[in-house]
């Protein structure tokens, strides 16, 4: 679920459980990019990395045509360098904040490394 059922707002992780030993991590985590893309995109991405990127394979399995495989890819592109765009506008606000001493240097180093997938 990536999107809240009631006003549709896009949901934010804000907890993490460990499940064999219950304990719980509470604040503002980043989810990666391909986490933030509906369920037929996930699934599309998933097609073509299990297909090895062999769009013919992939329009058999998926039972499309070719054409429409092909528009379905570019909107999965453009869907990924709008979420990219966004993360970097997010840099650039976490970069201004830190020069404008609102954030400190550690924090805003986490936040950034979180939205670049390093923690």
């Amino acid at each position: 679920m990536t999107h809240c059922p009631l006003c549709k707002e896009s949901l934010a992780v804000t907890a993490l459980t460990c499940p064999g030993c219950k304990t719980e991590y509470r604040g503002d985590f980043a989810v990666s990019r391909l986490a933030r893309l509906g369920k037929e995109e996930r699934d599309l991405a998933e097609a073509l990395i299990l297909h090895g990127g062999n769009l013919k394979e992939m329009a058999q399995a998926l039972q499309v045509s070719y054409p429409t495989l092909k528009k379905r890819l570019t909107a999965l592109s453009l869907s990924f360098q709008a979420l990219k765009q966004s993360d970097e506008a997010e840099i650039e606000r976490i970069l201004t904040a830190m020069e404008e001493g609102r954030m400190g240097a550690k924090e805003g180093v986490k936040k950034i490394r979180e939205i670049n997938g390093e923690l």
